[in-house]
């Protein structure tokens, strides 16, 4: 079977070093089940591996045994031409993800062909009691709606969201610190009116204030914009 022929390739490609360095920044995985690929190599053997007549057999293999399949699955799916062909397989490979690093790797690139049908179901993503479903959705709309498609509804969106989960509230704040660079003044009020939970609206400014599009004026704004919470200095 394919997965075995993938697995075998996989180990020969192992760095552990570079495992136990993954391993310390993905909570909650077991480095027994992490082989420690870089991602450069994974990469490649993705592209090499999309097209090959069995590789269905893989992409239904779930779920994997190691993190670093998980990767590689994502990479495949990512390098999927076919439209329809590709949102199916995502949709089907959400359920199994358990981690931000798979999640966040997962970047399909003919998504930015096909935005109109994108934008329904990135509104079903967002939707989804499922964190890493749910962070996906936000993700995918920050990368491909902050631009040219960009609607002031869409952080609208996302400022409605609310969670417990701490990888969804880390994406909402990096969707908002990322829009503020892009889309400032459509966004700022989101901000000024503190429509974001506590947290959030506090993390959204520290990474605002960190990123380099924006500008010294807006930083030393929005570090007034921050919220004091009781017990901080």
């Amino acid at each position: 079977m394919i997965k075995y022929t993938i697995r075998e390739e996989l180990f020969r490609m192992q760095d552990k070093d570079y495992r136990d360095f993954q391993a310390k920044l993905i909570p909650g995985k077991d480095p027994e089940n992490m082989i420690g690929v870089r991602t450069p190599g994974l990469r490649k053997y993705a592209k090499q591996l999309v097209n090959a007549e069995d590789i269905s057999s893989f992409l239904t293999d779930l779920p994997h045994l190691y993190f670093d399949e998980d990767q590689l699955h994502a990479f495949i799916i990512s390098e999927i031409k076919d439209y329809d062909r590709c949102v199916y397989e995502v949709n089907r490979f959400l359920t199994f993800i358990d981690n931000w690093a798979t999640c966040d790797q997962l970047s399909p690139k003919v998504f930015k062909k096909h935005r109109g049908e994108l934008i329904e179901q990135i509104k079903a993503w967002i939707g989804s009691d499922l964190t890493y479903t749910k962070r996906f959705g936000i993700g995918m709309l920050m990368q491909h709606f902050l631009d040219e498609d960009y609607d002031p509804a869409f952080p609208e969106m996302i400022a409605q969201i609310r969670s417990d989960e701490y990888y969804v509230n880390m994406m909402i704040a990096w969707y908002f610190a990322t829009a503020l660079a892009k889309q400032y003044s459509s966004v700022i009020p989101f901000v000024e009116n503190r429509r974001l939970d506590v947290w959030t609206h506090n993390k959204t400014i520290q990474k605002a204030v960190e990123s380099y599009r924006i500008t010294s004026e807006q930083k030393e704004y929005l570090k007034s914009l921050k919220i004091k919470q009781k017990g901080s200095m």
